[in-house]
């Protein structure tokens, strides 16, 4: 028997199908406080990436609707990303994801300091 595809169907694994790039949920916090331009888009991020890369993984949350890419007809080109109207609404998603990994933080340094102090190997 065939397993179901639940896109479309299932919130939990829409959600994932949708967030599956590495870089979506990332970018979309950059998002939250207006549109920003590729270039300095590709300056915040956190590792360096690739123009390539960069390019897909705003072309992926521009195709499911997340994102708007807005082209502007002047030389030298220009080209700023903002949220969508559904996008918007991820911006209460992003908050709680922003608590819930600052408390894993503090979670993992007293679980690390807490097997040092024991004196067993981390």
């Amino acid at each position: 028997m065939a397993k179901k595809d639940l896109y479309g169907l299932c919130p939990y694994v829409t959600s994932q199908k949708i967030l599956s790039g590495k870089w979506s949920i990332y970018l979309l916090y950059l998002l939250q406080e207006g549109p920003v331009r590729f270039n300095e888009l590709q300056r915040k991020m956190p590792e360096d990436i690739t123009h390539t890369t960069l390019s897909r993984q705003l072309k992926s949350l521009e195709e499911e609707g997340l994102i708007i890419r807005r082209e502007y007809s002047q030389i030298p080109p220009r080209v700023e990303y903002s949220l969508s109207e559904i996008g918007l609404k991820f911006e209460s998603v992003l908050e709680a994801l922003g608590n819930w990994g600052s408390d894993y933080i503090e979670f993992v340094k007293h679980k690390n300091h807490t097997i040092e102090k024991d004196g067993e190997a981390i």
